[in-house]
């Protein structure tokens, strides 16, 4: 077999735990939607044993690997991409607001081609060309509306009359760091459930890491939600300088009994909304559109993709339009127009589905790039054999370390357990 393959190998993690369907549904709608063959692989299973040697003209590098330092790249992925120079490299990337000198090193050290980046084009010099040697940029969105989606959106959403739920909302704390805008997540659903209280609304509405849903549960928590809170995606304090974080973590531990309030007057309000923009179309605006849920959303940009009382109920962030925001949300009338205006543009155009972000944009430019669709199915074959060659072990040691993230009796003594079998089969290699 020729070991140059004519398609796509895309790199990938993702932990054997609970977390967001847009992560696995982003990597799914390559191998769904592209012309090219595609070749997932999940760097959480180790490296294939079948890949060396194999030589892909195109390697995809999935922001998936670059949520948390050390990125989940192991010596092994590295060394086959610096081996495999010649392919063309493409690098989604989000959460791009920090970790600029690991991510430069990245991209300059494998010669990527191509960064598909959620930073809007009007910043990409004073960002990845200050930086990098990264010859073509392309603005992206964080998700898109995939088949799958929409087909479970159809199935758990209720009736506007049946659904038990006034106004849902999930969100979580973020990181001092991240500047007022990321905690835009935080702040809507504390202010707004102190501000309806006495309404006479059912509100179903967690500000806690813990009470997050996930799954189709939560497309059908959307789907019984007449009405769901929401901000843009992103953080107001864009790190590109490597400055913020570490004045942040030294100012920790001066002051460890430090408020956020306290530490944002005295560090981060003088980076907060300078320099980059980095704010965008959260996914979970595509979720609610699906389920017909009407969105009462902080005031923002949106990536020009909606617009106020055509798609959502806007809120001022200082709040003092609450009584409009709940005036328009009682009028069944308002809340039919957005969501139908917003499941007619956002869902059913099919504008914003991965099938049209694939075939317009990510096989365009490997199109444009010289690349070829063919692929025999024979030869298709063979490299799915190799890569999964080795896949039941690798899955069952990857099952065994996913128990660290679990709490259960005895979870320490299984923790150290790993580690000495992961030792005693390195020892073992060597020998």
């Amino acid at each position: 077999m020729d070991n140059r393959i004519n398609g796509v190998l895309l790199i990938y993690h993702h932990l054997l735990t609970p977390a967001a369907s847009m992560i696995m549904e982003h990597i799914s709608a390559f191998e769904r939607y592209s012309h090219f063959q595609v070749w997932a692989v999940n760097t959480e299973f180790g490296f294939p044993s079948g890949l060396h040697g194999l030589q892909f003209r195109v390697i995809v590098l999935h922001y998936s690997l670059f949520g948390w330092l050390p990125f989940s790249l192991g010596d092994e992925f590295r060394a086959y991409l610096a081996e495999n120079g010649s392919s063309y490299k493409v690098a989604f990337f989000q959460d791009e607001y920090r970790w600029w000198l690991e991510r430069s090193k990245v991209l300059n050290q494998f010669k990527v081609d191509c960064v598909y980046t959620c930073v809007e084009p009007e910043y990409y010099k004073d960002t990845y060309w200050k930086y990098t040697q990264v010859p073509r940029l392309e603005t992206y969105l964080p998700g898109y509306v995939s088949e799958v989606m929409v087909r479970v959106a159809k199935k758990v959403s209720k009736p506007d009359a049946e659904r038990t739920v006034d106004i849902g909302y999930r969100g979580r704390q973020s990181f001092g760091y991240m500047g007022k805008g990321a905690r835009e997540k935080h702040e809507i659903g504390v202010r707004f459930r102190e501000k309806a209280a006495g309404q006479g609304l059912a509100l179903d509405i967690e500000t806690e890491e813990s009470a997050r849903i996930y799954g189709d549960h939560w497309l059908a928590f959307l789907g019984n939600c007449r009405a769901v809170l929401g901000v843009e995606a992103g953080v107001s304090i864009f790190d590109i300088d490597n400055e913020v974080f570490p004045h942040y973590e030294r100012l920790q531990a001066e002051y460890p009994k430090a408020s956020l309030e306290q530490a944002y007057e005295q560090l981060l309000a003088q980076y907060d909304g300078k320099g980059i923009y980095y704010r965008t179309l959260s996914p979970r605006v595509f979720e609610a559109a699906a389920v017909r849920a009407c969105q009462i959303l902080f005031e923002g940009r949106y990536s020009g993709i909606l617009e106020p009382m055509v798609h959502y109920i806007s809120l001022k962030k200082d709040f003092s339009n609450f009584d409009e925001v709940m005036r328009l949300y009682k009028d069944p009338l308002v809340r039919r127009d957005l969501t139908e205006n917003a499941y007619r543009d956002l869902i059913d155009s099919e504008k914003y589905s991965y099938r049209r972000f694939i075939e317009d944009s990510f096989d365009k430019l490997l199109s444009e790039a010289g690349m070829q669709a063919e692929v025999s199915s024979e030869e298709a074959d063979k490299v799915t054999a190799r890569l999964r060659k080795d896949m039941i072990p690798r899955r069952w040691y990857a099952s065994i370390r996913s128990l660290r993230y679990r709490p259960f009796p005895g979870r320490s003594w299984l923790v150290l357990l790993v580690r000495i079998f992961r030792k005693l089969c390195v020892a073992l290699q060597a020998f």
